[in-house]
């Protein structure tokens, strides 16, 4: 067993064992990858202030995200096709979350279905949704997630149309996958991803086959999904959804204030700064960089949660002090599920925490509800003066 100290020891590890296909997908943004980069680079400009001679006993990472107990205020987020960078990996991922008191989000694009991911765990999660053109199918996966005991909904916003990633493109990675004599080359090398592949029936998206009209296999699956995400969706339709969910709502892909203001008139009980990972709009800033106007727009009307660019305990540190009450990992926990499956997104999840929980110490804070800009030392000029913004 390797000796994980970093959340890059994890990304090496994932590197050698998942397909490149897959490993693509996650490691990758849109044309030419600039606010993918930005979202983790971002956060190097900021630095931490260090306090000394304070008691520092009795700590806690201990919050709420939208009223419910966290042991750290950080969520697994919603990675599309998880299951096919290890066998049943959203289940897997879910127990994680579960063992170590944090939150798991099933995306609707996942090899795992609803009922899986519930039947192989004890709390609830939450589900996050892609608005389709077929009203049908969405109402019914609302209620099939309600069914399944979600506590949440987190409405994907900012993918009515999809950002154009090369790599993706290149390696013929669709739904389902369109595999080439190269990639089937480099998958036969991955033995251990292959062997665990073999033995589970899981291998479609399982939100999707079975539950679309005209769905009911591998072969349908790709005109389907070519055609479905809603260009169309606005407000009066996230409205609709939100009332037809009627529970807490999650949204996510807010990057600007005047969404913001947006999202709060539908009701939403938190809104996750976020651009998608750097996979949608190139050339976006990034989710740290523009937190803090948010948080400054509708900070004290709703709760802020924030995904982009996170991979240690200092990244997640460093956005609850400029306001963020929740903060999401994607590529961190898949990191960890390609290279060790569940006890790797556990391991994942521990890194973050005991580098948040010692960088807090040395920060002079017992608290993560007690972080605030005073830990931080911020360049000038960090929000920029971008000509245009807020007119």
């Amino acid at each position: 067993m390797p000796v994980i100290t970093e959340i890059e020891d994890l990304h090496r590890l994932y590197r050698r064992r998942v397909p490149k296909m897959f490993y693509d997908y996650c490691q990758s943004g849109s044309w030419t990858e600039q606010t993918y980069r930005e979202n983790e680079t971002d956060f190097d400009l900021i630095r931490l202030r260090q306090r000394v001679a304070v008691d520092m006993e009795n700590r806690s990472t201990a919050s709420t995200m939208i009223g419910r107990d966290v042991a750290m205020p950080v969520a697994l987020a919603p990675v599309g096709l998880t299951g096919m960078q290890h066998a049943d990996g959203e289940i897997l991922a879910a127990q994680a979350a579960e063992a170590a008191g944090v939150p798991f989000t099933l995306s609707t694009m996942s090899i795992c279905s609803i009922e899986d991911v519930a039947e192989h765990t004890s709390k609830p999660f939450w589900f996050q949704l892609y608005v389709m053109r077929d009203e049908k199918f969405v109402d019914a996966t609302l209620e099939r997630a309600r069914a399944a005991g979600c506590d949440a909904l987190v409405l994907t916003l900012d993918l009515q149309i999809l950002g154009q990633r090369h790599k993706d493109l290149k390696n013929g990675l669709s739904a389902p996958p369109k595999l080439t004599p190269a990639s089937i080359a480099n998958m036969m090398t991955k033995v251990r991803w292959g062997l665990n592949m073999a033995q589970t029936k899981r291998r479609f998206f399982g939100n999707i086959v079975g539950h679309a009209d005209g769905v009911g296999d591998a072969s349908s699956l790709s005109s389907w999904t070519a055609e479905q995400f809603d260009p169309r969706l606005d407000w009066d339709k996230v409205k609709r959804i939100a009332d037809k969910w009627g529970g807490k709502l999650i949204l996510k892909g807010i990057l600007d204030a005047e969404d913001a203001r947006m999202a709060l008139q539908v009701g939403a009980d938190a809104i996750v700064v976020s651009n998608h990972g750097g996979r949608q709009l190139d050339g976006a800033l990034s989710s740290i960089r523009m937190l803090p106007e948010i948080v400054d727009e509708v900070g004290s009307r709703t709760e802020i949660h924030m995904d982009g660019g996170i991979r240690s305990g200092q990244d997640v540190l460093k956005a609850l002090a400029l306001g963020a009450r929740g903060t999401y990992i994607g590529r961190a926990f898949i990191y960890g599920l390609g290279a060790m499956g569940r006890k790797g997104v556990e391991t994942a999840l521990e890194v973050i925490r005991k580098e948040l929980d010692t960088t807090m110490a040395l920060c002079g804070e017992k608290n993560v509800h007690d972080l605030g800009p005073n830990n931080l030392l911020v360049p000038k000029g960090f929000r920029g003066e971008w000509e245009g913004r807020n007119a």
